[in-house]
């Protein structure tokens, strides 16, 4: 009998223990998920108060400008009446050559990289006639980022239009894109890569003096509600014959050209 008391009383020792252990574990469990979902809350409140505050930063910072279809466009880029309002084209390409739009944002990290990877094929579709290039403006990215320069940068483009260095400038401000999304441009820069791409003398004058007067400012904000009215998600975003293509195609040379024989031969 004294043997079995003493196993009775061994098992009944490990059930509380085992019991002892499971509810250490448990309150263990419960401190960890409640320090958890504190850290949540208090996350999500310093996330809102730091929207809250970019919002009224952007709201004193940014200059709004409002669209006008009847403002002055720069040289040969498309007017309020083309079916691809607003756009830049550029090349050699025929009438009859598929059009390939290219929705671009110049404070884009994802279009800096498109331009990275194949920006000089894009433009050599162009260059070559293959396609008839037009790239799309816009400075969605102002209202998210709190700024206004990708609306400077396009009017600065625009500019640069006037005085024929089309694709350099373009290239040139990709170059330059900021590591820092949302830092921006001064105008001071864009008037340095105008130098940087060959500009000088009364052509540098013209542009600068374009640049410091925002004379495209509301050609600018024109493209970028082209870029609303259109439904566009983001950028890079790109069509041929207004049909959207992967930016996979729009990276790759070879799948560049193989959509876009395709689209010429049908």
């Amino acid at each position: 009998m004294a043997a079995g008391s003493k196993d009775r009383r061994d098992r009944a020792a490990a059930a509380r223990a085992a019991a002892q252990a499971s509810e250490k574990r448990r309150e263990r469990t419960v401190r960890i998920i409640g320090a958890v979902a504190v850290l949540a809350v208090v996350a999500g409140i310093i996330g809102v108060a730091i929207f809250a505050r970019n919002a009224d930063q952007a709201a004193n910072r940014i200059e709004v400008i409002d669209p006008d279809p009847n403002a002055p466009v720069p040289e040969g880029v498309l007017g309020a009446d083309s079916q691809w309002a607003f756009g830049v084209p550029y090349g050699s390409a025929s009438d009859d050559a598929p059009v390939l739009e290219v929705w671009e944002d110049f404070q884009c990290p994802a279009c800096g990289a498109l331009e990275q990877t194949n920006g000089e094929g894009i433009a050599e579709v162009a260059e070559s006639g293959v396609a008839r290039l037009i790239w799309r403006p816009t400075a969605f990215l102002d209202r998210n980022l709190g700024n206004d320069a990708s609306n400077r940068a396009i009017s600065a483009w625009g500019c640069a239009i006037d005085e024929g260095f089309t694709r350099e400038f373009h290239d040139a401000v990709y170059a330059k894109q900021p590591e820092e999304e949302g830092d921006g441009w001064p105008n001071s820069d864009f008037i340095a890569i105008g130098e940087e791409i060959g500009m000088s003398g009364e052509t540098l004058d013209a542009f600068t003096e374009c640049v410091n007067d925002g004379t495209y400012r509301v050609w600018a904000a024109n493209s970028t509600q082209e870029f609303y009215d259109g439904g566009i998600a983001g950028t890079p975003l790109g069509k041929i014959g207004g049909v959207e293509v992967g930016n996979d195609v729009l990276a790759d040379q070879a799948s560049l050209l193989a959509a876009l024989t395709e689209a010429a031969g049908s």
